[in-house]
């Protein structure tokens, strides 16, 4: 992360710890937004900066969607594996999916001890929404998302950016995930 994305992340983060101070000492923090919006920066920030005694797990929806017409294939499995049996003090894990091998790989437990920060696209679900105690979506610009996007991921992401709009747009559509936001936030550039 360059310093100016650490000193912007730093600026959105004030709502954000109000928000998750209120929520308690162990919060499912949700944090939702369009590719390139930096959810990720905000995520790292937001752990790196973490208000309370204990640091909290991370997750990142891109591990663990199926190929890049995945994100209902997440969502639901955001919903199963992890924020379902952690508000039911079940075992909570997720399982990631290796690009490369285009296959599902291993598993990672979660505790239920820790509080949990989740950030990437399809976070903001309807069925997540009962499951989670603060939730965040970050907005930007499309110009400038889209070069973020395709500077993060390069050429792999450009052949599939008009594909993943898609889905998002079918999501955005669906879900209408702003509205389920606790915290609105808009990054610049």
């Amino acid at each position: 992360m360059s310093s100016l994305d650490s000193l912007r992340a730093t600026t959105l983060l004030a709502p954000v710890f109000q928000a998750v101070t209120a929520a308690g000492p162990n919060p499912v923090v949700l944090i939702d937004g369009p590719s390139g919006a930096g959810k990720s920066t905000l995520a790292d920030a937001l752990v790196a900066e973490w208000p309370g005694s204990q640091t909290p797990q991370l997750v990142r929806m891109d591990d663990i969607y199926p190929g890049w017409d995945g994100l209902d294939a997440a969502i639901d499995h955001l919903r199963r594996y992890l924020l379902e049996p952690r508000r039911t003090g079940r075992p909570a894990a997720w399982q990631r999916y290796d690009w490369s091998a285009n296959q599902r790989a291993e598993w990672h437990p979660l505790t239920k001890e820790r509080p949990l920060i989740v950030e990437g696209c399809g976070t903001l679900a309807a069925a997540h929404e009962p499951l989670s105690d603060v939730r965040v979506w970050l907005a930007a610009d499309d110009d400038l998302r889209k070069q973020r996007a395709l500077d993060r991921d390069g050429e792999a992401f450009r052949m599939h950016w008009d594909q993943w709009q898609d889905e998002w747009t079918a999501y955005l559509t669906q879900e209408a995930p702003e509205r389920r936001a606790t915290v609105r936030l808009r990054a610049g550039g």
